[in-house]
């Protein structure tokens, strides 16, 4: 047995043992004497309605690298009369280094990755080395991409989720904060935190915007972040983020006095931050888990930008784009997957390919993948462009979510009863696909 599994099992029984005292001192007259009867009450309803958790990871110093006299960022492409989605050579080179590697390397273990509810850091490192966490770092601090790169982006979030889609939002979470500080982080921001994603130590870190509520709307958000003097001081709890653990640099969304929706850039370690694990239907390599914050008190600086309102909105529209990438990656494996099958897969002596309710339903995947491939495309497109893409982006995140999940549906179902069991990674894609309509942040193009 590891040092870590005996570490974890200690204390797993640290804290029952703890619960069980509680529990037993509870139904005692003692408290009632002693007059603490209340505060043990508070502690043991805590502990039962939480479950565990723990403080944030000790993350690295960040200091600024450099001095910047105004904001570092990419430049927009230039518009084009016509739709073209032909990658150019560099966007195809990447393309398809990250589909070698999604086929040789993420495929052949994401099933012990969702079982496990955790990625490999070989795999992370291995993605960090392919570059998939710097696209929206500006050239003058290290990035290898002059014009923005949510095109880009798409086709390596499709090309990564063709090998599993869980993986690839654990690979590329941390990417999502470098991008969001590339595009709308002052100066002083860009210079402190983006040359770390830059280098080989590339640190763990986490868009958060998502809240854990039914009907959840990014823009009428409960985090909240009050001015106290000239700090603001922030409250609330966001959920499903990668890997929270391991997380040393945060991008929280939070209703803030005066400004409305903004992000906050939170060091971990930071005092009041705290994590709960939050195991999901769907993208369990990413070992998602939530952010509690509680009287966060962070300095003036901490606001990203300016705080405006359509930087905010403008994020949730790229992090809706980016969900869309995954989702197009997913479906088009299980397009895969499935035509293999369903051709291999006899029946009366013949594959059951030949039957034409399998081979319209099969046809039907492969019409619905291609729309929401080519609605992700143009919002990305117009994205890169500097042009309004509010419109094309809901239509991609609606094409998606309904499509996404009927898609991972009719896999399972034109698998039978294979279809319903592990065997198969149908199954899996089926759970992932309902992230698309769910998710808020934590990715972006």
């Amino acid at each position: 047995m590891s040092t870590a599994t005996q570490d974890k099992g200690v204390a797993e029984r640290s804290i029952g043992l703890g619960l069980r005292w509680l529990n037993k001192l509870a139904g005692s007259d003692l408290l009632d004497r002693i007059r603490i009867r209340k505060q043990v009450e508070r502690a043991l309803f805590s502990g039962t309605k939480n479950g565990f958790r723990s403080a944030t990871a000790a993350g690295r110093t960040f200091k600024a690298a450099t001095n910047l006299t105004g904001p570092a960022r990419q430049s927009t492409g230039k518009p084009r009369s016509l739709f073209d989605i032909s990658p150019d050579d560099e966007q195809q080179m990447l393309q398809e280094g990250v589909r070698d590697f999604a086929e040789a390397k993420v495929r052949p273990l994401a099933k012990q990755a969702d079982f496990d509810r955790a990625t490999p850091e070989e795999v992370l490192s291995q993605a960090n080395e392919l570059g998939v966490n710097m696209l929206g770092v500006p050239e003058e601090l290290g990035g290898v991409m002059h014009e923005q790169a949510a095109v880009t982006s798409v086709l390596i979030g499709e090309a990564f989720a063709h090998g599993d889609m869980g993986v690839a939002y654990a690979a590329l979470a941390a990417g999502a904060v470098a991008t969001a500080i590339g595009h709308w982080g002052t100066p002083e921001q860009e210079a402190t935190y983006l040359p770390s994603f830059t280098g080989e130590d590339t640190p763990a870190a986490a868009l958060a915007i998502l809240e854990p509520r039914p009907l959840f709307d990014p823009l009428k958000l409960e985090t909240t972040a009050r001015k106290d003097g000239g700090d603001w001081v922030l409250n609330g709890v966001k959920s499903l983020i990668a890997r929270p653990k391991e997380c040393e640099l945060f991008l929280v969304a939070a209703e803030a006095d005066g400004v409305g929706p903004a992000l906050f850039v939170i060091e971990s370690g930071t005092d009041g931050l705290e994590i709960e694990d939050e195991p999901a239907m769907g993208l369990r390599p990413a070992a998602t888990g939530r952010l509690l914050l509680e009287d966060v008190k962070l300095p003036d600086t901490a606001l990203l930008g300016e705080g405006k309102r359509e930087d905010y909105v403008e994020c949730v529209q790229r992090a809706r784009v980016a969900w869309c990438s995954l989702a197009v990656g997913a479906a088009q494996a299980t397009l895969d997957y499935v035509k293999q099958y369903v051709n291999e897969r006899t029946a009366f002596g013949e594959p059951i390919s030949n039957r034409q309710g399998v081979a319209f339903a099969v046809s039907d995947i492969g019409i619905e993948s291609e729309g929401m491939r080519l609605a992700t495309y143009r919002a990305a497109s117009r994205a890169d462009q500097g042009q309004d893409f509010a419109r094309e982006a809901a239509m991609a995140r609606r094409l998606c979510s309904q499509k996404g999940m009927q898609i991972g549906s009719e896999g399972v179902q034109l698998l039978g009863g294979h279809g319903f069991v592990k065997e198969h990674p149908v199954e899996r894609w089926y759970r992932d696909l309902r992230a698309a309509g769910v998710m808020e942040g934590a990715l972006l193009v």
